[in-house]
Parts: C-alpha cells; sequence; structure tokens
C-alpha cells in the first residue's frame, strides 16, 4: 500500500510544484490526482490495515483525534495523505484550516455543503449570522469531494456505514483561513479550539452542583448570565438548559441572557432549540442498528425539506420513494397499551382513536403529508398531526 500513496503523493507534488504551490490551485490538482487513480478502485483495505499493524516503517504519526482513528500513509513537508476511518455517524458544520480533496474509499455519506451569511464577529473565536443550507448529496464508495480552506467551504458529512473510510490528500496550514469554525444552526459560528479554562472549570462545577442537587443551582447560574459577556454566557446557558427546563427555571434564565443581550440574544434561542432538537435523532441513532433505518435517520437529521429527502431516498432505493419511507416509519413504530409512536413522535391525543387503530391512522397521516396533502384528512386532524410530527425527529416530512 505504501506504493500506491507514495506514488499518489509524488504526483501532488509534481503537479503542486509547476504551479509553485499555489494554495488556490492545491484542491483541484489532489482532485484530479485522486480522480485518477481513484483509492477505492486501487486500494486494498484489510492489507492496508495488516500493513499499518505489522510493518515498523512508517510515516509520522500525529496526535490528532481527527478520524477514528487517523493513518498517515505519506507525508511531505507541504502536504501529507491521511486515511480517515469514521464509526459514528455524525460529524458537525465545520470549515477547515487546510485545502486539498477527500476520497471515499469505503462506505458511503451524506454530504452537505453550506454558506453562513450575514455573519457578524462577536469576538476573534465567536460569530452570529445565518447559517444556509446550499446543497445535499449522496457520496457513494469512489466519489471525490475538493476541500477549500476558509468559509467558502462550510459543510458536515454523516456517515452512513460502520466503518466509512476516507482518503484525503491535504495541506499541513492554510495562514489566514482561520478559525477553523463549527456551525450550530441557525445562527451561531465558534471556534472549537479556542481553549477557555475558566468557563470549562465552571461548567464542571456547575455539573458537581446539578449532580448533588444543589438548591442554590438556579439561582447563581442567574447571577453568572447577569454580568457574563455573550460569548461565554451562551455556552454556559447551552450548558445548563437542560436542568433549567427540569428545575423549571429555564424562562427566568432566558429572560436575564435576553435583558443582557437584547438583539444578540435574538440568534441564541432558534440555536439553543435546534441543539435540543438535533440530540433526539442523533440519540436515536445510537440505538439503530439497521443500515435502511440509520439512512433514513440521516436524512431526518440532515435534510430539512420533504422533496429533497424523497429525491435522496429514490437515488438510493428502487421503487416510489414514499412507499420506501412508509416502510420504515412502519418498521420504527410502536405501540403500547394506550398510544402509538413512529420514532419519537407519538400519535396526537386530540384525535379520538382506539389504541388498536392507532398505527394504521398515524402511517396514513405520513402518507397524507409524504403525498403533499392528497388523501382524506381533515383540517383539525391534519393540524393535529402536523404539531405531533413537527416536534419530533419526522419533522423535515411535514416542512
Amino acid at each position: 500500500m505504501e506504493a500506491f500513496f507514495a506514488e499518489l503523493g509524488r504526483s501532488v507534488f509534481s503537479r503542486w510544484k509547476k504551479e509553485n504551490f499555489s494554495l488556490a490551485a492545491f484542491p483541484q490538482i489532489a482532485r484530479e490526482a485522486l480522480e485518477k487513480r481513484p483509492p477505492a478502485k486501487h486500494v486494498d483495505l484489510p492489507a492496508l490495515m495488516r500493513g499499518f499493524l505489522l510493518e515498523e516503517e512508517q510515516p509520522a504519526q500525529s496526535g490528532s483525534d481527527f478520524g477514528q482513528p487517523e493513518l498517515i500513509v505519506y507525508d511531505n513537508p507541504r502536504f501529507y495523505i491521511q486515511v480517515l476511518f469514521w464509526l459514528e455517524g455524525t460529524m458537525e458544520i465545520h470549515q477547515h484550516e487546510f485545502s486539498g480533496a477527500f476520497h471515499v474509499l469505503a462506505g458511503s455519506s451524506l454530504h452537505s455543503e453550506f454558506s453562513f451569511e450575514n455573519a457578524r464577529a462577536v469576538s476573534a473565536h465567536f460569530r452570529v449570522g445565518d447559517l444556509k443550507l446550499r446543497r445535499t448529496e449522496l457520496l457513494e464508495t469512489g466519489a471525490t469531494v475538493p476541500i477549500i480552506s476558509g468559509s467558502a467551504h462550510i459543510h458536515s458529512l454523516f456517515h452512513l456505514d460502520t466503518p466509512s473510510v476516507s482518503v484525503v490528500v491535504r495541506t499541513h496550514n492554510d495562514p489566514g483561513t482561520g478559525p477553523q469554525f463549527t456551525y450550530l444552526p441557525p445562527h451561531l459560528a465558534v471556534d472549537p479550539f479556542f481553549s477557555d479554562p475558566l468557563t470549562a472549570r465552571r461548567k464542571e462545577l456547575l455539573d458537581v452542583m446539578e449532580k448533588t442537587g444543589d438548591p442554590a443551582y438556579a439561582g447563581l447560574v442567574g447571577k453568572m448570565l447577569g454580568d457574563l459577556d455573550f460569548e461565554r454566557g451562551f455556552f454556559i446557558l447551552q450548558s445548563t438548559m437542560g436542568h433549567l427546563a427540569e428545575l423549571g427555571k429555564w424562562e427566568r434564565a432566558w429572560k436575564v441572557f435576553e435583558r443582557k443581550h437584547r438583539a444578540l440574544a435574538a440568534q441564541v434561542k432558534p440555536t439553543l432549540e435546534e441543539i435540543a432538537w438535533r440530540d433526539g435523532p442523533v440519540g436515536l441513532r445510537s440505538s439503530v442498528t439497521n443500515a435502511d433505518h440509520r439512512f433514513f435517520l440521516a436524512l431526518l437529521l440532515n435534510v430539512p425539506r420533504r422533496k429533497a429527502i424523497l429525491e435522496l431516498v429514490a437515488a438510493r432505493y428502487a421503487g416510489n420513494p414514499v412507499e420506501t419511507v412508509l416502510r420504515w416509519a412502519e418498521e420504527l413504530s410502536d405501540a403500547s397499551g394506550f398510544t402509538t409512536w413512529i420514532l419519537d413522535a407519538e400519535f396526537p391525543l386530540e384525535v379520538p382513536v382506539p389504541a388498536e387503530e392507532q398505527a394504521e391512522v398515524f402511517l396514513g397521516a405520513l402518507r397524507y403529508f409524504l403525498e403533499g396533502g392528497k388523501g382524506k384528512l381533515s383540517r383539525a386532524d391534519a393540524g393535529h398531526f402536523r404539531a405531533a410530527l413537527a416536534r419530533s425527529s419526522l419533522r423535515a416530512l411535514v416542512a
């Protein structure tokens, strides 16, 4: 395997040298090199793993925790090639402080690209703006995508198979393109590499108070929010919102933050609501092992509109995508003696249907929305079902 990656590295170096090592030229050079000799067609992955485990002569490895794991298979003073294994499905929305291209060596991924509009720097490590989804595509084994450093390439990858494996040809660092922001939709960008030890210790101390049931918890959080700057106040609010809600003190804490930061606070509440919502499908994915169901959850988490979801289902599976989604919904349904669930969507109590008939009625209501309002469903019942689905992981299907 070293021979393949050494040849790939020499090819990239030779072409880049002719371009005087222009950073602007590197993504296209890396992409073309990967497409000319696709690793998916030339790399024996089990042999690569055996060789890495048994052969002593390997390129110097980094201390990075990017990848599960990351293997460096070629190193050059100007760039390197890494093989990244991914065991978990979710990757945050992010940008890079390096450039190059990545290639799907094994598995598949859902790839989404974004823009961050109306950006405003609150500090060197924190921005507010409007995160907009530009497009989502399904990347199968053999696909190659360029990486452009900085905010010109904001993206996320949801890995669909375990493991998914990527080959990345990348620069070490592109000066002037940082920080390498992570984006919290719909409005915030944070620098995940910025270290604020005081805030970290305060959050940990609040965790101690939460676990021990300290009655001073909510009052102290409120005082902190009334004193802290916007950036640190946000992180304290994010860390404590779950327990504050359990205590019935969330609205009071939010009012303190809102009074202090006024217009800026308007960007925070929908972001915190989105963070709380995303915990649902992410948590569900850890308990779902079927590959088709995991793909469905990936779509629900990453694609905000019904039409786009159905298009991606049609691209991966034969047959009517509505019927495919309904089959998955039925397989992911659960009924107790009193109510019926589809994933985390509960049958609305306002619709008077006997428990034994709820599953059929619920799936019929879901079909109604998937088909754009076709079929028989009263306006009142449609409103109740829409509200129930909109509160759940299935919200995109009624958007």
